[in-house]
């Protein structure tokens, strides 16, 4: 086997460094070792039991601060498109607005939520993770300060 691309392997067996991006694609990772990618929060509705196996077995997941969540979006899995900052959400407004909705929801007073907005950094404490839809092209957005 070769090196494992990003994200955990949820697994038995330590897998860290042995798997490929091709094995877990094809599905070869999660039926030799009974592993899974990208366990965690699904957020999303009327998702098919088939398109949630194949995100979690046959997608590399990634790394958050808390457990990672994985959009889907008309049906089906999102891409995902990796961490993000506000220059990032900046690019994809509707993305920024999920998250400003997410907090007022939360109660949070407006300039709090303006001032969080600005904060997010791809590399730093506060970040977003920004995923596509497959289907529509919309772009979602999560945080896990919010």
């Amino acid at each position: 086997m070769h090196r494992q691309g990003p994200g955990p392997v949820y697994a038995a067996e330590d897998l860290a460094g042995r798997l490929c991006p091709w094995c877990i694609a094809d599905g070869t990772a999660a039926e030799r070792f009974d592993a899974h990618f990208t366990a965690g929060t699904c957020l999303g509705d009327d998702v098919p039991l088939a398109v949630l196996a194949t995100v979690d077995r046959r997608t590399p997941g990634f790394s958050a601060w808390q457990e990672p969540q994985w959009f889907f979006h008309c049906g089906d899995g999102t891409a995902f498109l990796g961490p993000a900052g506000t220059v990032e959400l900046t690019a994809h407004p509707e993305a920024l607005d999920m998250l400003r909705r997410e907090a007022v929801s939360r109660g949070w007073p407006a300039d709090q939520v303006e001032h969080f907005l600005g904060s997010p950094d791809e590399d730093g404490e506060a970040t977003a993770y920004l995923f596509r839809c497959r289907i529509c092209a919309a772009h979602l957005a999560y945080t896990d300060f919010v």
